[in-house]
């Protein structure tokens, strides 16, 4: 199976302390990847490693092949990535936002964009700062999908979400992002996404990946509903403060 990115042995200091410690990491072509970690972990480290925002002290990185840091505009035009708060000017809308990003992605498809604001009812002309927290995760959502990346981030995207807008953001992202060709990395502290959404779990702890198994593996085949659980049982030693179940 081809490997969207690779993280091979990879170290970041900041300091003397190593965030991460050797961190050997693949994400593979048509499957989700969930990270978990307890806060401070190193999990959004990781995530500015693969957007080239950070270099690291040692290891190698690639995304789609090339080096995240060295070839960070090409990386980025590959990256469809969600932060947990929304990057972007508050006195922006979505239509604004759209225009802006649309001219710097070669693959970005106005057909999908706009099946995905009908779909989650995005308010394209609402300024940012006057959307609702679940109205701006959909509205990033879209921008992170629109381009048909090689490779998805969602860094706590999903948190503090109603339940009811969650589970229509999820859906979108499970039936849209076409991850036959491309893959997906969410990082969570929440064991009910990553349930819903993992192919694969990985589990950052002290700066290495302490688990990182097929959810059906790790999990022995445990029906839908009682995979957050399971999750919280398997894990708790190694994920934990605030790993969050409904």
């Amino acid at each position: 199976m081809n490997s969207v990115a690779t993280l091979h042995h990879v170290t970041k200091r900041f300091g003397v302390h190593p965030v991460l410690d050797g961190v050997d990491l693949e994400l593979p072509a048509g499957t989700i990847t969930v990270l978990l970690g307890a806060n401070g972990a190193g999990k959004s480290t990781l995530l500015r490693l693969l957007l080239g925002l950070e270099r690291a002290d040692a290891g190698e990185l690639r995304v789609a092949g090339l080096d995240p840091f060295h070839a960070a505009g090409e990386v980025r035009r590959r990256i469809g990535y969600v932060p947990d708060q929304p990057d972007v000017y508050d006195w922006m809308s979505p239509k604004e936002l759209y225009g802006f990003l649309a001219p710097q992605y070669p693959r970005w498809s106005r057909e999908l964009e706009e099946r995905l604001v009908a779909r989650l009812g995005v308010p394209r002309t609402t300024r940012f700062a006057a959307l609702s927290r679940g109205e701006a995760a959909k509205a990033m959502l879209v921008a992170a999908l629109a381009p048909q990346p090689d490779l998805y981030l969602f860094d706590e995207a999903f948190g503090g979400l109603d339940p009811l807008v969650r589970d229509e953001v999820l859906g979108a992202l499970l039936e849209e992002a076409e991850l036959a060709h491309r893959a997906a990395l969410v990082v969570t502290h929440e064991l009910d996404v990553a349930a819903r959404l993992a192919d694969r779990v990985a589990v950052l702890n002290e700066g290495r990946i302490a688990v990182c198994a097929d959810l059906d593996e790790l999990t022995g085949g445990a029906e839908s509903g009682a995979l957050p659980r399971r999750l919280k049982e398997l894990l708790g030693d190694v994920v934990l403060e605030g790993s969050a179940v409904a």
